[in-house]
């Protein structure tokens, strides 16, 4: 209490801090990089990642593009080739002329050379850069390309999706935000009882949400995921606490006329129980860092961040606002549209044995789809981004033009014999969707000593430690077919130099599916098991946890499940992310719900009238949270050309209203079911033997 009177006292120094800690969020939030390139997220000690390692510090390369050129003659192509050399951090562009000298006509090439970079009026240039795919060198590099090329020239690689998403992102974040903010202020203006009010509470989140981005800097980067996911989320999930504020205010005046003594009772309130309901939010989050790829504690520790600001926020800052603005707070003061909710709770309670049934029957389809839809997701995002981005446009082109659909590169002991590698070369070019490899000996061929070679062509794929080849595949990344190639051209790799390494975008995305797969299966423990263990200790029941959480797991098997129903392939990301999320979020109302149910029970009241005074009080603050939840998420969802944050808020917003509907109708009926077993496994709830016979009665 002291606190609360503390805050009631200081309100206005709590608000002047709270504006002047804005500036250095705003600086914050401005400074903090983002990352657009999904692969960095991977372990550092797996093979692809350690080879990409080992290609910077052996060759100075990174990041590498391919520049398909159409119309422009050979003499051209060489000067275009001299001014991209010429870009800083482009480390070599390789073309026919990397090889052999200028004057010797294309035809006379070997074949495969030939083919490599020509294809009718269209050749290629392979470009390496000397920085990371999303390194800020290798940005700025490729727009210098981009430049330099015009638009007789289409640029395709990683770095390419990284800039056209990030200027995507740019142009879309700030209307998710505008589209969040405004469907829920209608919803609250719907939902709440007063005409103010929801701009009250978004000015007090929006100063968190400012808070969370601002302190971001302090993390080094943020993944453009959570970038664009950590405003509206923080709005929708914290969005509760400032509701229950405004509630136990309300309560307070119509028991005493000092506001300043309602406001500090209130505070005492609703911290107590905020800081309950945000714990299990929290837990949701924080399970996502118990990935090994890190996105996951990219998002978890950002959410859990903004959450306990969120809270921080609604019983310092909220309080601070409202007694500020309370007389017009008051004065715009409308009614409820819901209406009592007590028939709705005695319809639930008659007809309980049927929905039951009804739910017995949902519990096994919904489960099979669920685990078809977890394992129908997609991991290439590049190829869900629209059609007309610069990126698509120039992948479609080397694609159409050259036939490759992926590049692979091999790192090769250089002590190897040529012989040996041409044979290897040989018995690559033989596996399903090969296009071709590209090294010294398939250019050169094994009987030329590589000591008669000019240095500059040595340098462009030999070290004193390594060999690099380049691997053109018709087969797209993340795909089943370049999955199973990758594990024979490994498989035959180990055959010659068991030291080798395979390594590129298609390689790193199949590390990728099997990190992630083991991923799903961890954090969707981690989160079940925490939650579980806080619903024990806050409810003091070995029941209850098994009861709430599968009510909300059951809604989330439904939720993914349509997706299936659907035809919906989802990111990958997106089940992992939902399955912790709705689980951490939703189940709150269930919290709520079931300690009104134990507070009546303990009190002396029948199963039946317990469960109907639990469900007829809580139903409004349900509706009004899940509400809000559904509202900051959707237009987002209906909105975004970028499929990951459509995926995830699609989810997010009809997970809302399953868990809603749920949590109404189900959890009713588990409670009116297992009332003998949650009372005798419960503390504080064992009833004596006139209970016991209210109970008789009434079953």
């Amino acid at each position: 209490m002291r606190f609360a009177k503390a805050v009631v006292k200081c309100r206005v120094p709590i608000l002047i801090i709270a504006l002047l800690l804005m500036i250095p969020s705003v600086l914050g939030m401005a400074a903090t990089r983002i990352n657009y390139d999904m692969l960095t997220y991977l372990p550092s000690d797996i093979d692809t990642m350690v080879g990409q390692d080992e290609l910077m510090e052996e060759f100075g390369k990174g990041a590498f593009s391919f520049i398909v050129v159409e119309g422009m003659s050979d003499e051209d192509v060489e000067i275009l080739k001299g001014k991209l050399e010429a870009v800083e951090h482009v480390e070599s562009v390789i073309w026919y002329t990397s090889f052999v000298d200028a004057a010797i006509p294309k035809e006379m090439l070997p074949q495969k050379v030939y083919d490599a970079f020509n294809a009718g009026d269209a050749t290629m240039m392979a470009v390496f850069f000397d920085g990371s795919t999303s390194d800020d060198g290798t940005i700025a590099a490729f727009q210098e390309i981009r430049r330099v090329t015009g638009e007789h020239c289409f640029v395709a690689g990683m770095t390419a999706m990284v800039i056209d998403l990030r200027d995507l992102c740019e142009r879309e974040e700030p209307i998710y935000v505008g589209i969040a903010v405004a469907l829920a202020t209608l919803a609250m203006m719907i939902f709440l009882d007063g005409w103010l009010v929801p701009f009250v509470f978004l000015a007090s989140i929006g100063i968190a949400i400012l808070y969370n981005l601002g302190s971001n800097y302090f993390l080094g980067e943020i993944s453009y995921i959570t970038k664009a996911l950590s405003a509206v989320l923080q709005l929708a999930v914290t969005m509760d606490y400032s509701i229950f504020l405004w509630h136990s205010y309300n309560e307070q005046l119509q028991k005493t006329d000092d506001r300043l003594e309602a406001m500090a009772m209130a505070i005492q309130e609703t911290l107590t129980s905020v800081v309950g309901s945000s714990i299990t939010t929290v837990a949701g989050f924080i399970a996502l860092c118990f990935m090994s790829f890190t996105l996951g504690r990219d998002l978890g520790l950002v959410m859990a961040k903004g959450v306990l600001l969120g809270v921080v926020g609604c019983v310092t800052i909220l309080p601070s606002m409202i007694l500020l603005l309370d007389k017009p707070l008051q004065k715009t003061k409308h009614r409820a549209i819901l209406p009592d909710m007590s028939g709705f709770a005695r319809g639930v309670t008659r007809v309980f044995p049927i929905l039951l049934i009804v739910f017995a029957l949902v519990v096994l389809p919904a489960y099979d789809s669920y685990k078809r839809a977890n394992s129908e997701v997609y991991y290439n995002l590049g190829a869900t981004l629209p059609e007309d981005m610069a990126y698509v446009v120039a992948e479609n082109k080397l694609s159409d033009t050259f036939d490759i659909a992926s590049t692979h590169m091999l790192l090769l002991d250089a002590s190897l014999e040529p012989k040996a590698v041409s044979e290897m070369i040989d018995e690559m070019e033989q596996v399903d969707g090969v296009k071709y490899v590209l090294g010294l000996e398939s250019v050169i061929g094994a009987t030329v000593p590589k000591e008669m070679l000019p240095q500059s062509i040595l340098e462009l794929l030999q070290s004193d430690k390594l060999e690099l080849l380049l691997i053109n595949s018709e087969y797209a990344v993340a795909s089943d077919e370049v999955n199973a190639q990758i594990d024979a051209l490994n498989e035959i790799l180990k055959r010659y130099d068991p030291t080798g390494m395979l390594i590129g975008e298609a390689p790193c995305m199949k590390d990728m599916i099997e990190i992630t797969n083991h991923d799903f299966q961890v954090v969707n423990m981690v989160s079940i098991v925490a939650i579980f263990v806080i619903i024990l200790l806050v409810e003091r029941s070995l029941s209850l946890p098994f009861i709430l959480i599968a009510v909300i797991e059951l809604a989330i098997f439904v939720n993914l499940g349509i997706s299936h129903f659907t035809g919906q392939s989802l990111p990958f990301i997106a089940p992992i992310c939902i399955s912790t999320i709705q689980l951490g979020a939703t189940v709150d109302y269930a919290i709520l719900m079931t300690t009104r149910y134990k507070a009546e029970r303990a009190a002396g009241k029948g199963k039946r009238e317990a469960v109907s005074i639990a469900l007829s009080t809580s139903t409004p603050s349900i509706i009004v949270s899940g509400m809000g939840l559904f509202a900051a998420t959707f237009g987002v969802a209906m909105y975004s050309d970028i499929d990951i944050i459509k995926s995830i808020c699609m989810l997010l917003s009809r997970g809302a209203l399953i868990s809603m509907v749920c949590v109404l109708l189900l959890l009713p009926a588990l409670l009116l079911l297992c009332d003998w077993v949650v009372r005798h496994t419960t503390i504080g709830m064992r009833a004596g033997k006139n209970n016991d016979n209210v109970v008789g009665k009434e079953a």
